[in-house]
C-alpha cells in the first residue's frame, strides 16, 4: 500500500508541476495573452473561440483566469490540497484547449508534436486527472492533515506514545511535497536567470514581430480584372520551401522545418487580419492552399503560377490543374516566360495566354528578364497584368553591371563572385523601371527585397515610387505585421512616383 500511495503522489505531482509551470511561463511573459491561440482556432467550435479571442474585454478576463487557474490548479495537485476541485478544474481546462483545436472535424492546427486522430496530449492529461479523481487513494499532501486530525481525536484513549511516533512520521510524509515544490521551483528559477523565461512552453512561444493590435490602419487595395486586391500581397516562395539564399545551402530546408502545415496556416490567417487578402503562389502550393480554404472558410484571392510542358506535348496541363483547385487568378510564370522568350517559343506564351482567357480568367504574365515583357509587348502580348522582379542594385551581394547578362538568372549559378550566384533578381533595374512606368495594365513587383538583401522601408518604396501598383512579399509570420505598416507608411508618405496608379 506504501508503494502505491507514492506512485499516486509523483503521478500527482508530476501534473500539478505541470500546470504550475504553464501557468508561472504565461505570468511571467510580459503582455501575454491567449488571444492568438483562440482566433486562430479551427474545427467545428472555432466560431466560440474566436468570439473569445477577438474581443479584447473577454480576453481581460480570459487571460487572468487562465493563468492563475494553471497555477492555482498546479499548486492544489503538487501538494496534496483541493485535490477533487484542483482535478475537475484542471480537466474542465484541458477540454477546453482540447476543443479549441480538436484532433478531429478538419482541425489540422493543433499542437505539431502529440496531436494525433482523436487523441492528443490534452486528452491524455485530461484522462489522466480523470482517473485521480476517481481514485479513493489520493497520495501524501496537505489534504491528510485535517482527516488525520479526526483520527487522532477518535483514538486518544489508545497508546499515545505510538500515536505520536505514527503521527510525526506520517506527518513528515505528506509534507515531502513542499520541499519538493521548493527544489522544482529552485531549478526553474536558475532556468529563468540563466536563460530568460522557458520558450519551450508552450504558451510562451514568442518570435518578436509585432502584434495585430498595433496596425497603423487599413492597408490600400486597387484591383486587377475583377478582383480587388491588397496593394501588399503575400507572396509563396517562404511558405513552398524556395530560398534565394545566395550559397546559403540549407535555408531552403530551413524554412521547409518552420513552415509546417501548422504554421503555414497560421501566417495565412495573421496575413488575412492584417488585411493582406491576396497570395502568389508557386504551383505546388495550390494542394495546400485548397486545404486551406476548405477548412478554415477563407476568402483569400489566390494567384496561382502556370508552368508548361518542357517536353511541348501539353501547355495547358498546369492551367488546367489550376482551376481544378479552385483559384482565382493564373498568372504564367515568371521562370517558364523567360526561357519560352529566350528560346524563341513566344507562341507557346500566346497559347497559354488565350487557354487562360477562354476559361474566364485574368491572365498574369510574370518575367525576371526585362526583355521577356518588351519582347511580348512588342509582339502585341499584353496580359491583364505584368509581375515582374522590381529592386534595385545598390547592396553588397549584386554583381557588377558590366558583368550582367540577359537571362542570366535561368543560367545557372556561378562560382565568380563576380558573376551570377542566386544574388540579383532584377538584372538592370533601370530599364526595368522604363518598361514598368511604359506599362498600361496594373505590374506586380515581386523579389522586391533582393530576396532578404534590401530592408522593406527601402525595397517598398523603390517598388512603388518606380511604377508597382502591388507588391508581392514573402513573409514569416512574425514579419506581417511589420510589413503592412510600412506598405502603409510608404503609400503614405511616397515621392517622386510619375506612373498614374493602375487598378
Amino acid at each position: 500500500m506504501q508503494f502505491k500511495k507514492v506512485l499516486i503522489t509523483i503521478f500527482r505531482v508530476a501534473i500539478g508541476w505541470h500546470f504550475l509551470y504553464e501557468g508561472i511561463s504565461k505570468l511571467l511573459v510580459k503582455n501575454w495573452s491567449a488571444a492568438g491561440f483562440l482566433s486562430n482556432s479551427s474545427g467545428p467550435f472555432s466560431a466560440f473561440f474566436q468570439w473569445l479571442g477577438n474581443s479584447e474585454g473577454l480576453m481581460n478576463i480570459v487571460d487572468p483566469v487562465n493563468i492563475f487557474g494553471l497555477i492555482l490548479i498546479g499548486l492544489g495537485l503538487f501538494v496534496g490540497l483541493a485535490i477533487r476541485i484542483s482535478s475537475v478544474s484542471g480537466i474542465l481546462l484541458l477540454m477546453l484547449y482540447y476543443f479549441a483545436y480538436p484532433p478531429f472535424g478538419g482541425s489540422i492546427m493543433g499542437p505539431v508534436e502529440g496531436n494525433l486522430f482523436i487523441v492528443n496530449k490534452n486528452l491524455i492529461e485530461a484522462l489522466a486527472l480523470l482517473t485521480l479523481l476517481f481514485l479513493n487513494e489520493k497520495g501524501y499532501g496537505l489534504y491528510s492533515f485535517n482527516l488525520f486530525s479526526l483520527k487522532k481525536k477518535a483514538v486518544q484513549e489508545n497508546d499515545k506514545e505510538e500515536l505520536n511516533d505514527n503521527s510525526r512520521r506520517e506527518a513528515l510524509k505528506n509534507l515531502a511535497t513542499i520541499p519538493a515544490l521548493g527544489i522544482f521551483g529552485w531549478g526553474a528559477f536558475r532556468e529563468n536567470q540563466k536563460y530568460g523565461v522557458d520558450t519551450l512552453s508552450g504558451a510562451t512561444i514568442q518570435i518578436g514581430g509585432a502584434d495585430i493590435s498595433e496596425l497603423k490602419g487599413e492597408l490600400p487595395k486597387g484591383k486587377i480584372g475583377g478582383h480587388e486586391l491588397s496593394r501588399l500581397v503575400l507572396g509563396g516562395n517562404l511558405i513552398g520551401g524556395w530560398a534565394h539564399a545566395r550559397d546559403l545551402i540549407y535555408a531552403s530546408s530551413l524554412f521547409k522545418a518552420y513552415n509546417t502545415e501548422r504554421k503555414i496556416f497560421e501566417t495565412l490567417i495573421l496575413a488575412e487580419k492584417a488585411g493582406i487578402n491576396s497570395i502568389n503562389i508557386g504551383f505546388p502550393t495550390n494542394d495546400t492552399m485548397q486545404k486551406y480554404k476548405r477548412v478554415t472558410g477563407s476568402k483569400i484571392k489566390v494567384i496561382s503560377q502556370v508552368g508548361h510542358d518542357k517536353e511541348g506535348r501539353d501547355h495547358f496541363q498546369f492551367i488546367n490543374k489550376a482551376i481544378d483547385f479552385g483559384v482565382d487568378i493564373i498568372q504564367i510564370q515568371g521562370n517558364t516566360a523567360d526561357i519560352l522568350v529566350r528560346d524563341g517559343q513566344i507562341d507557346a506564351i500566346e497559347k497559354m495566354m488565350e487557354k487562360i482567357r477562354s476559361q474566364g480568367f485574368t491572365a498574369g504574365l510574370g518575367a525576371h528578364a526585362v526583355e521577356t515583357h518588351f519582347v511580348c509587348k512588342e509582339a502585341g502580348l499584353i496580359p491583364d497584368y505584368y509581375m515582374k522582379t522590381m529592386h534595385h542594385d545598390n547592396y553588397w551581394s549584386a554583381h557588377p553591371m558590366e558583368n550582367r547578362t540577359s537571362f542570366e538568372v535561368m543560367g545557372g549559378r556561378k562560382k565568380d563572385h563576380n558573376l551570377y550566384h542566386d544574388n540579383m533578381f532584377c538584372t538592370f533595374p533601370d530599364k526595368t523601371a522604363e518598361f514598368v512606368n511604359n506599362a498600361e495594365v496594373p505590374v506586380m513587383g515581386f523579389k522586391v527585397l533582393a530576396a532578404g538583401a534590401l530592408k522593406p522601408e527601402d525595397g517598398f518604396n523603390w517598388a512603388f515610387q518606380n511604377g508597382a501598383d502591388f507588391i508581392c512579399v514573402g513573409m514569416f509570420d512574425f514579419q506581417i505585421v511589420n510589413d503592412v505598416n510600412i506598405t502603409i507608411d510608404v503609400l503614405n508618405n511616397l515621392n517622386g512616383r510619375n506612373r498614374k496608379w493602375y487598378g
